[in-house]
């Protein structure tokens, strides 16, 4: 198992967290208002320092039509933040997210969202934060197809893929990291 996939094994139960968490859990340095994680000593395991690291999120559940904040992405803005607090350059992560099944409405416009569902984007500041941030975000094309969502729904710099599977399959043959 690579290190980054090791890493978020042990972020995943803080998704599953309630949105209460104990006030040891703080957002940024590098994405403000989200990614919440908790300090760690200097001696914890994490990321070597000065290595790139090419990470690879599969994001295939979240709120659908439910409204509310994603917690794959928001787990995403988690990652980005507690290497950043652990030393680790922003700039030595190159991140992607590919969407599909339950998150093709989480990478919507707002316009488009609003439209849709008749309320505010519950994921829209957590997707301009994270672009912000450097992250790449893919919407599968099949699941776009599927539901009847154009390119030009999508949020600004959401990029749509052929398929998720396409998206996995070339960058996990191009040595990337599988976050699923």
């Amino acid at each position: 198992m690579s290190r980054a996939a090791f890493l978020l094994l042990l972020t995943l139960p803080v998704a599953a967290l309630s949105q209460s968490l104990p006030e040891s859990f703080t957002t940024g340095p590098a994405i403000a208002d989200h990614g919440p994680v908790a300090p760690q000593p200097d001696d914890a395991f994490n990321l070597v320092p000065g290595e790139t690291y090419r990470i690879l999120f599969d994001v295939a559940s979240g709120s659908a039509d439910t409204h509310v904040l994603n917690r794959r992405l928001e787990s995403v803005a988690r990652f980005v933040n507690l290497h950043a607090r652990a030393g680790i350059d922003p700039e030595d992560l190159q991140i992607e997210v590919v969407t599909h099944g339950g998150t093709l409405f989480d990478v919507l416009s707002r316009e488009a969202y609003r439209e849709r569902f008749g309320v505010e984007h519950p994921n829209a500041d957590l997707l301009e934060a994270l672009m912000e941030a450097g992250v790449t975000i893919y919407l599968c094309g099949q699941s776009a197809s599927a539901r009847g969502v154009s390119a030009e729904e999508l949020a600004p710099g959401v990029k749509l893929a052929h398929s998720a599977m396409t998206v996995l399959v070339r960058r996990q043959s191009e040595g990337w990291a599988l976050l699923p």
